[in-house]
């Protein structure tokens, strides 16, 4: 009983170590990964969180409050769409798709530093001043919306950074020695292959 457990550790501790050898592998090949992971985790937040912002829309409903939702969500999906391709495997980065990626994402910022202005203006202006009432739960959706426009802004940030260094640190990540050390290699000795003579 004592045996298989001492002999069972051993064997978990390499398979981890064999599924982040593996996972390393895969960043080194295809670095971009963790930009469009971070993308992925990002639309995910938005999307959970789009009720609140449908809300907002609806109450503040001031000028192009509709269109820059409409706008976020439609490339954010065409982001991914053409994020997809700017990398076909075992090929060269495609420029144009790369530079129409940093276009949408440039519109997703844009659109949604626009909302956030329209929902600052509704909660500062003198006339028909919006009121969040934490207490009571009156609105408490439009901070809900704009602490998720927030974090999105600095998901997609993150991953326009990302694709600007993707050339600096796909070298480092290069550098990663992900070899497999196979016992007894570091002490075999040279073979001498030529006949007796």
């Amino acid at each position: 009983m004592g045996q298989s457990q001492v002999s069972a550790k051993p064997q978990n501790k390499k398979g981890f170590k064999e599924f982040v050898r593996k996972f390393l592998v895969s960043i080194k090949r295809q670095p971009q990964n963790i930009a469009i992971f971070i993308l992925l985790v990002g639309f995910v937040y938005f999307s959970l969180n789009l009720t609140s912002i449908s809300d907002t829309t609806a109450l503040i409903n001031t000028a192009n409050m509709g269109q820059c939702e409409f706008c976020i969500m439609l490339f954010s999906i065409l982001s991914f769409v053409v994020f997809l391709r700017t990398f076909p495997k075992r090929q060269k980065v495609k420029i144009p798709m790369l530079a129409l990626t940093f276009l949408f994402l440039g519109i997703i910022i844009f659109m949604d530093v626009v909302y956030l202005s329209r929902i600052n203006e509704a909660l500062t202006r003198e006339e028909n001043r919006i009121i969040i009432d934490y207490a009571s739960g009156t609105n408490t959706f439009i901070a809900n919306a704009w602490s998720t426009l927030i974090v999105y802004l600095i998901f997609v940030g993150v991953v326009v950074v990302l694709l600007a260094a993707l050339p600096v640190y796909s070298k480092l990540l290069k550098k990663i020695n992900t070899s497999i050390d196979i016992e007894g290699n570091t002490n075999m000795t040279a073979v001498d292959i030529a006949g007796d003579e």
